[in-house]
């Protein structure tokens, strides 16, 4: 008698079968949620070269305040940065502390007060003057001359690198992450390459750039420098959140990724450069490599968004671990960059005055479990998916004529003809192959149910308990799998449920796999890179389930044993091919009538009269007593008895790793990209959906198993789901760690005497915060929308801001002109008018336009526009927008419009963003002293304080404007 299976540890049984499946599960996914969850800690001694206390110290006393770029805090801090780039480089080591064969390289710092810059946004126009700090560090194959000092002169020789990092942070953020770690980073960058052994062969630019969170302003002043020539490549330090691990999440090309697979700690995926879009901020990396052409990489933090740009976003809520992830993965970026001898970065030089940076590829990268990167061409992951997808199919055919050519095709056979009779003989080949569709079916449209209930019911509950709503849905897909398995196995056994399984798998992955590919060749897009492997996997699993018929006995020879070892060959022939074969022997051919029993002769069971038995001899009047075949598993078809009881080890490991290493990172880092955009309007339905997809992917490979499982897990996830749903309906969506975030602004009417003080935020959540305020309350008007209609505003009528110094009286005093303007008529067109406009403590100013389209305009004293930044809308500019390094500075602005207009309506509006009193902006500072424990207060434009004058001008006969009131 051959070995019973149940003693074979690794036989396809159920306590085997839970057991390991479940370890390798767990073995994959714990490591992957610890990587996911932790940084990696911070040396206790520094690097050569590195200081990290001196870095730490750095940060905190970078956000020690608020310092947007309109705001005497940004002053200091700018001048902060100056004394201590100064002390590093006089801190470098003489020159005879380095090596013979190397140059204490050259450091030139450019305090950079000149460069200004006049581009065109869509709706708007901007004007910024620059006040970014710039570090060249020279590199040894660099030309030793100062070509910069030359007006036009472009460097010759290979190009440099570029590292830029923001020092200005919001108006309601002290700018830990966002980017005080990209600053001191860039700092300890400067210390290490002036250290003895890390002199650079390229060039190194470090730019300290002035302006970024309001609308990107510093690096397109940066592109105005000389030094702008000089690089080919960057790395852009970011923080689009505010904490964990910096990830890298978008790249232009493979070479400059190849870079980044140097570091320690990698962490990424290509798939984050298309899931960012969702997000709906923006770096700098889009003005580098869009705009200027440059070839590079974006890295940045990206949760907890809750404490993104907010009082949270502060050395207390990030930790040194989280610079130390940072900081060496920089530098080992960017000593790869500047080590790099050919050519691979440097062309000829572009028509459009763009410096010469070569030609890269398109890349797929992603990072393996936080230690390993991946990076190679999008045309291989091209190639291999063609040739996957043609070579995969034709095995499978293949095996499958070998297998009827070996008389071994039991698949899809329900039966066979016996070859001295037209009788047919029950095979039962076809069982199991219909049950795909409803364990992946069912499973998945009851936690898309889910979704749908979640984002209806408490849609923002994903907020503060991500791990609940994944709890949930992870339960409810394996139990439901389970137990659709487990009727469907009752009811119809069968030994090809595994096989059928993956050939619909199989099915269903090289139809993912054929549109990555599309998406490769049409638009160039790698983020689909997971299904190559998984197809792989799948296909391996399947072709061995496929071999694994060759194990069967041939069809011939097992109808002829069945039709031997039948009992009475007088009855053979009446039962052949019933299908249940228990009737009674006296009966057996009696003609039946309409009185007679439809019951008799079969077994009133369930599994009888649902045609359980799957062996022919056991339906054909053998013994019920005989003893079965320990080969067998249950009710399965008879002729399973030789196929080997361990493969399914082998397919499991081929398939649940794969899939598990590509997938689960991939959910977890659009999860934690995503589940705090909620507060911002987005829709979370997009996300629940999304979290859907990417359970049904990760579990798949277990519905070949999922029937074999014991009752224990399903129930102990049954439980779980019962728990997590309940809790996700009623839970109150904040908590104080994970707080909703609520926009600020105020507008003061200087005409007319009146502030109105705002909070923006989601409904209905906004209406009660705002209700809670002492000054709101009875006087709360919540009727617009802003952010696209995404948010609901509420105002009041809000204290007046001090954000005058030295001012006593109210802001509408007709005696204090905090916005100044006048208007005249233009010289340079019949369609041009000049604004004269000054505002007091304050360098950004704007001049809106009401129904009059904006054509052009230009502010005296600036540069010509420049090309690349010109991306005008076709309906026209709204608003010009006025940035100056100066305070209480004054602009000239000429304005053209499309046509003649012979009267004239808008608004000239200063902006104010100083918020490090409490006394400046008192209807702020009351509502963060009132606003619940669970509410985070941010901005919402690039003013805290809009103060405007309205003007209504009509033209006379001579051509000259006048205000209609004058």
């Amino acid at each position: 008698m051959a070995p019973v299976r149940a003693r074979n540890p690794l036989a396809f049984t159920p306590w085997p079968v839970t057991i390991i499946t479940t370890a390798v599960f767990l073995a994959l996914i714990i490591p992957i949620l610890v990587i996911h969850l932790n940084v990696p800690a911070a040396p206790r001694t520094s690097p050569e070269g590195l200081n990290l206390t001196e870095a730490w110290q750095d940060l905190q006393a970078l956000t020690r305040g608020y310092h947007p770029y309109n705001s005497h805090e940004n002053d200091h801090v700018r001048a902060w940065l100056l004394e201590r780039i100064d002390a590093i480089q006089r801190s470098a080591p003489p020159s005879e502390a380095y090596q013979p064969d190397e140059e204490k390289p050259e450091v030139f710092v450019f305090d950079d007060l000149t460069s200004n810059l006049t581009f065109f946004d869509q709706r708007s126009g901007v004007y910024f003057e620059g006040t970014n700090i710039l570090v060249y560090i020279r590199g040894f194959k660099d030309q030793k001359e100062k070509w910069w000092e030359t007006p036009g002169k472009a460097p010759t020789g290979k190009g440099g690198v570029l590292v830029n990092a923001h020092y200005d942070s919001v108006s309601t953020g002290f700018g830990a992450t966002d980017d005080g770690v990209g600053v001191v980073t860039c700092l300890q960058l400067v210390k290490y390459f002036l250290s003895p052994g890390h002199a650079p062969r390229r060039g190194l630019v470090v730019l300290f750039n002035n302006g970024e969170e309001d609308y990107l302003n510093g690096a397109r002043a940066y592109s105005q420098h000389p030094m702008a020539k000089f690089a080919h490549t960057f790395l852009n330090l970011e923080g689009a959140g505010a904490g964990g691990r910096a990830t890298l999440f978008r790249s232009t090309d493979t070479e400059v990724t190849q870079a980044y697979a140097k570091a320690k700690y990698p962490f990424g995926s290509i798939v984050s450069a298309n899931g960012f879009e969702l997000v709906g901020s923006q770096t700098d990396y889009i003005v580098f490599d869009g705009e200027m052409g440059l070839r590079g990489l974006d890295v940045a933090f990206m949760e907890p968004r809750a404490r993104y740009h907010t009082d949270q976003d502060d050395a207390r809520h990030t930790n040194i671990d989280s610079l130390w992830h940072m900081l060496s993965g920089a530098v080992a970026t960017t000593e790869s960059l500047v080590s790099d001898d050919t050519d691979r970065f440097d062309g000829p030089v572009r028509d459009d005055g763009n410096v010469p940076n070569g030609q890269g590829t398109n890349a797929v990268w992603f990072d393996l479990f936080g230690s390993a990167f991946a990076v190679f061409q999008l045309h291989t992951l091209f190639a291999l998916s063609v040739t996957l997808l043609i070579v995969a199919p034709l095995t499978l055919l293949v095996t499958s004529i070998a297998l009827s050519q070996a008389d071994k095709m039991y698949l899809f056979r329900s039966s066979v003809h016996l070859e001295t009779s037209d009788e047919k003989v029950p095979l039962q080949g076809l069982r199991g192959f219909f049950r795909f569709p409803f364990l992946i079916g069912i499973p998945t449209a009851v936690i898309v149910g889910f979704a749908y209930m979640l984002a209806k019911v408490n849609p923002l509950i994903i907020h503060s308990s991500t791990y609940a709503v994944w709890s949930m849905m992870v339960s409810a897909w394996i139990f439901l799998a389970w137990f659709v398995s487990r009727v469907a196995d009752f009811a119809r056994p069968s030994a090809f449920h595994r096989v059928y399984t993956y050939t619909w798998m199989f099915v269903f992955s090289w139809a993912l796999l054929v549109l990555a590919t599309v998406l490769e060749n049409e638009h160039q897009m790698g983020g689909g890179y997971f299904s190559l492997f998984y197809f792989a996997g799948v296909f391996l699993a399947t072709w061995i389930s496929y071999l694994e018929l060759f194990s069967l006995p041939r069809m011939s020879e097992y109808v002829g044993q069945l039709a031997q070892d039948s009992r009475q060959p007088s009855s053979y022939g009446s039962r052949l091919g019933t299908g249940d074969g228990h009737e009674d022997d006296e009966g057996a051919d009696e003609e039946p009538t309409e009185s007679t029993s439809l019951l008799r002769g079969q077994r009133t069971t369930f599994a009888n009269y649902v045609n359980v038995p799957g062996d022919y001899v056991a339906n054909h009047g053998v013994d019920e007593d005989e003893e079965q075949d320990p080969n067998v598993y249950g009710n399965e078809q008879a002729w399973s008895a030789s196929m080997p009881s361990w493969t399914w080890v082998i397919q499991l490991l081929l398939t649940v790793p794969i899939n598990i290493t590509m997938l689960a990172p991939l959910a977890l880092i659009a999860a934690s990209a995503l589940y705090q955009t909620g507060q911002d309007g987005d829709p979370t339905l997009v996300l629940y959906l999304l979290m859907a997809l990417f359970i049904t992917l990760i579990f798949l490979p277990i519905l070949p198993y999922i029937h074999r499982y014991t009752y224990h897990i399903p129930i102990f996830l049954f439980l779980i789901l019962i728990g997590t749903l309940i809790y996700n309906l009623i839970a109150f969506p904040f908590s104080d760690s994970n707080r909703m975030k609520v926009f600020f602004s105020q507008q003061v009417d200087l005409d007319r005497g009146n502030s109105t003080a705002y909070l923006a935020g989601v409904s209905p959540f906004i209406e009660d915060i705002v209700r809670g305020l002492p000054n709101a309350q009875g006087q709360a008007e919540c009727k617009t929308h802003v952010r696209g209609g995404k948010l609901l505003q509420c105002g009041w009528p809000g204290a007046e801001p001090n954000v005058v110094p030295g001012n006593d009286v109210s802001a509408w005093d007709p005696s204090v002109d905090w916005v100044s303007y006048s208007i005249s008529h233009s010289e340079t067109s019949t369609r041009s008018v000049r604004f004269e406009v000054s505002g007091l403590n304050t360098r950004a100013c704007r001049i809106t336009m009401d129904g009059h389209p904006i054509k052009n305009f230009s502010v005296v004293g600036s540069s010509a526009p420049d090309k690349r930044f010109i991306k005008p809308s076709s309906d026209g500019m709204q608003e010009i927008r006025l940035w100056s390094r100066t305070w209480d500075g004054s602009w000239t602005v000429d304005v053209e419009f499309n046509e003649h207009h012979a009267s004239l309506k808008g608004r000239v509006s200063c902006l104010w963003s100083d918020d490090n009193s409490p006394d400046l902006i008192p209807a702020l500072s009351e509502a963060r002293q009132y606003v619940p424990a669970w509410v985070a207060i941010t901005k919402l434009t690039d003013g805290l304080v809009d103060g405007y004058r309205e003007f209504e001008l009509v033209q006379d006969e001579s051509g000259s404007w006048k205000k209609t009131d004058e």
